[in-house]
């Protein structure tokens, strides 16, 4: 079994590769890749991500073939796919970040940037917090309500359809922090740098079968 990191110019790829090798089994290979055939190849695909959606979103559609590769895998073919920060803000219909971007499309809602709820708490939202969880999910299977996540970011996820969303985290108000849908799931923190909350998440991925 494969599981491709996607590698489009954005994203803590090392680290989020050294995770994935942390937690996979011996039948698993874990490769960071730019080669759309590679990706379409994958068992699993992850889809990392950091800075601005739009730049993501460029950095994406700049390597030819690979917006291609992951919409066959993904949503033809149902390949398991983890969309990590913006890779999962890259998920939605649209991301208001310096004008409004076209995101994938795969999730009904919109990346708007963080209004806090209450004036100590400031943008980005940046740090460890703890997880509210909204439903069950084999991916989330085994953690419960205050597990402490690390996030930063400054825009947030706004689903239209709140059965999407698995998890949140109260930054003043409810912020989304987990997403799924059929194959596809995202965080909006990094589990990657979430010790024992994102190690379990990502051995839960490798085992998901969905």
């Amino acid at each position: 079994m494969t599981t491709a990191i996607v590698d489009y110019g954005s994203g803590n790829l090392r680290s989020a590769a050294k995770a994935f090798e942390h937690v996979a089994p011996s039948t698993e290979t874990i490769i960071v890749t730019d080669d759309p055939a590679k990706v379409a190849a994958a068992d699993r695909i992850v889809l990392p991500g950091v800075g601005a959606f739009a730049d993501c979103r460029r950095g994406l559609q700049s390597i030819p073939g690979l917006e291609d590769a992951l919409i066959r895998a993904v949503i033809d073919q149902g390949r398991p796919f983890f969309g990590i920060c913006v890779g999962m803000q890259l998920m939605a219909k649209a991301g208001l970040e310096h004008g409004r971007h076209e995101g994938l499309g795969w999730l009904d809602g919109e990346v708007r940037f963080i209004e806090p709820g209450r004036p100590e708490l400031k943008v980005p939202h940046m740090g460890w917090n703890q997880l509210v969880f909204d439903r069950a999910h084999p991916v989330t299977a085994g953690l419960e309500d205050g597990a402490f996540a690390y996030f930063v970011h400054s825009y947030h996820m706004v689903l239209n359809d709140k059965a999407l969303r698995v998890a949140h985290t109260d930054y003043g108000h409810a912020l989304t922090a987990i997403v799924a849908r059929d194959n596809m799931i995202g965080t909006q923190f990094h589990p990657e740098k979430s010790q024992k909350t994102g190690l379990a998440m990502i051995a839960r991925f490798l085992e998901w079968r969905p």
